[in-house]
C-alpha cells in the first residue's frame, strides 16, 4: 500500500501509462515513502489484472509471487547494508554474506553502503532475458546517489539504449549526486513532503506523542519522523543538543566519548539540523527543526560569530561529504564539537 499522502502523485502518475517511459526518477526529501511508493508502482505495472487505477489486485499470481519475493520480472538493486528493505526482490537484491573472504567465523566486515558493478552487470543478464509472464520486467534502484563511480557508468550505457520491456525505477533523495547523464536519461517525479497537518495525523495514529515536535525535528517527513520516535538513540540525541546548546561551553570531549559508537552520518544530521536553525534565529527566522529550543537557539545565536559560524557550516558539509567512509568516530566527533566552540566570541 501507499501512504495516504502519496495518493495524488499515485493518480497524476497513472496518466504515463499510455506511454510509459523506460526509465522513472522518483527523487524527493529522505523519510516520505519513496521506496514504498516504487515498490507499489512495480507491483501495479506486474500485475495481471491491476484496478482502473493501476493499483496491484494483490491476488493473481504475480501479485503472491511479488509478495513472497519471488517474482521472476522483478529485480531491486539496494546496497548489502540495506538489502532487508527489498520486499518483493529477486535473488540480485539478496544480501551476499557478511563474512571476510578466507576469514570465515573470525571477522566479518561491514556491509557496503554502495551498490556495485556487478549488481549492475547482473541486471544485463536480467534484461537480456525475456518476461516469465509476457509483460514487463521492472527494476527497483535505492538509493540512486549509492551507485558507485563504475556502477553508474554501468548503468548509463544501459539507459542509453534501453532493452524492450523493461521499467527502471530509480529512487533517491539526493539527485545533486547523481551523474547529470543519467539523470537526463529518466523521466523526473519530485515527490514532495506532506502537509504537516496530514502528516502529523498519521503520526498521531501511529501512536506517536507530541507528533508536531517530532515532524519538526525529521524535518516534515513523517517516515523520518516515526523513526525518529523510536530511536534507541535518542538519549544521545538529547544529549547532543543540550550540548549543542551549552554554547562556548559545550563538552567536545565528552561528545566524542559518548557518541563514539553512533554512526558519523546520524550525529552530522543533528548538527547540521542545529546550525540551519542557529542561521535562522540570526536572521530573524523561526526555527524549523528544534523549535521546543527556540530559548537556547536565541542564546547560542546573541554569541555566535557569523563568519565563524558560515566557516564552521562548510567544514560539516565537507564532512558529510566523506561520512560513510571508515573513520574513527571518537576523533571527528571530538574535531567537530570543538570546532563548533570556536564560533563563539568570548
Amino acid at each position: 500500500m501507499i501512504y495516504p499522502w502519496q495518493s495524488d502523485d499515485w493518480k497524476r502518475l497513472q496518466q504515463l501509462r499510455a506511454h510509459w517511459p523506460h526509465a522513472l526518477l522518483l527523487h524527493g526529501e529522505a523519510g516520505i515513502g519513496k521506496l514504498q511508493f516504487a515498490q507499489h508502482l512495480a507491483q501495479g505495472l506486474l500485475c495481471e489484472t491491476p484496478a482502473a487505477n493501476g493499483e496491484p489486485c494483490g491476488t493473481c499470481p504475480a501479485c503472491r509471487w511479488f509478495s513472497q519475493g519471488n517474482h521472476p520480472d522483478y529485480r531491486a538493486v539496494l546496497p548489502e547494508a540495506l538489502a532487508g528493505l527489498a520486499a518483493g526482490s529477486g535473488d540480485s537484491a539478496d544480501a551476499p554474506s557478511d563474512k571476510a573472504d578466507g576469514d570465515e567465523g573470525k571477522k566479518t566486515r561491514a556491509p557496503s553502503k554502495e551498490i556495485k558493478i556487478e549488481q549492475v552487470r547482473a541486471l544485463l543478464d536480467f534484461c537480456g532475458v525475456g518476461s516469465h509472464r509476457g509483460g514487463l520486467r521492472v527494476v527497483v534502484l535505492f538509493p540512486a546517489e549509492a551507485l558507485n563511480a563504475a556502477a553508474a557508468n554501468a548503468l548509463l550505457k544501459t539507459l542509453e539504449e534501453p532493452p524492450s520491456g523493461v521499467v527502471f525505477l530509480l529512487v533517491s533523495a539526493r539527485v545533486d549526486r547523481l551523474l547529470p547523464t543519467i539523470i537526463s536519461r529518466c523521466r523526473q517525479w519530485p515527490m514532495s513532503v506532506p502537509p504537516s497537518k496530514e502528516a502529523g495525523a498519521w503520526l498521531a495514529s501511529q501512536g506517536v506523542d507530541d507528533p508536531a515536535a517530532v515532524l519538526a525535528q525529521a524535518g516534515g517527513a513523517p517516515l523520518a519522523a516515526l523513526a525518529l520516535a523510536n530511536d534507541e538513540n535518542r538519549a544521545l540525541r538529547d544529549f547532543t543538543l543540550a550540548q549543542l546548546a551549552a554554547g562556548p561551553n559545550c563538552d567536545a570531549f565528552a561528545c566524542g566519548e559518548n557518541l563514539q559508537k553512533l554512526p558519523v552520518p546520524l550525529v552530522l544530521g543533528w548538527l547540521q539540523r542545529w546550525l540551519y536553525d542557529l542561521l535562522a534565529q540570526r536572521t530573524a527566522s523561526r526555527p524549523r527543526y528544534f523549535p521546543g529550543a527556540a530559548k537556547a537557539l536565541v542564546r547560542c545565536a546573541q554569541s555566535a560569530d557569523p563568519a565563524a559560524l558560515a566557516r564552521y557550516m562548510k567544514t560539516v558539509t565537507r564532512q558529510r561529504a566523506v561520512e560513510n567512509h571508515p573513520l574513527n568516530a571518537r576523533l571527528v566527533f571530538e574535531e567537530l564539537f570543538i570546532g563548533y566552540r570556536g564560533i563563539y566570541t568570548a
